[in-house]
């Protein structure tokens, strides 16, 4: 029987983690800048072969792919062919996309811990909110089922 893929592997991996823990910010960050230093090793392998005039050797199309993720774009480099324009445009999307996601992962399991920790040590504005209602409403429960003072005019 084969043995599975590494994807495969990670993928379990992470289900697993995930599963148990949760996705902590710092895994987040982990899987999205691997995929992305996966893909920017991919895209200038693949640039070399596309525009070999332009590329003159993978590591030049590794610079230029990292410079085009990271949206930095010095414009040392510009590819000449159609096919590398539209990695391009891929991994300018890419860049983009890796910022905003990487961002928001990482924001939102720094809330997310920062309400856990709130709740555990009793700081939740929304519960301390709720008590305090809550000892509103059973101070004036009390005093509709007090009975009335001598002396007042208070019919019921």
């Amino acid at each position: 029987m084969e043995s599975p893929s590494p994807i495969h592997r990670s993928g379990r991996w992470l289900k697993k983690r995930t599963d148990r823990k949760g996705l902590r910010p710092r895994d987040a960050a982990y899987l999205i800048g691997s995929f992305w230093a996966i893909a920017v090793v991919v895209f200038g392998v693949v640039e070399r072969l596309v525009d070999p005039k332009t590329f003159h050797s993978v590591w030049l199309g590794m610079w230029w792919a990292i410079e085009t993720v990271t949206t930095v774009g010095y414009g040392d480099i510009v590819p000449n062919q159609t096919a590398g324009k539209l990695i391009a445009a891929f991994l300018m999307l890419g860049g983009l996309s890796l910022l905003s996601v990487v961002t928001a992962a990482i924001t939102s399991g720094f809330v997310s811990r920062a309400h856990a920790r709130g709740r555990a040590a009793g700081d939740d504005p929304v519960l301390q909110k709720l008590d305090e209602l809550g000892r509103q409403l059973q101070a004036l429960t009390e005093e509709l089922h007090r009975p009335p003072k001598a002396g007042t005019d208070d019919p019921a």
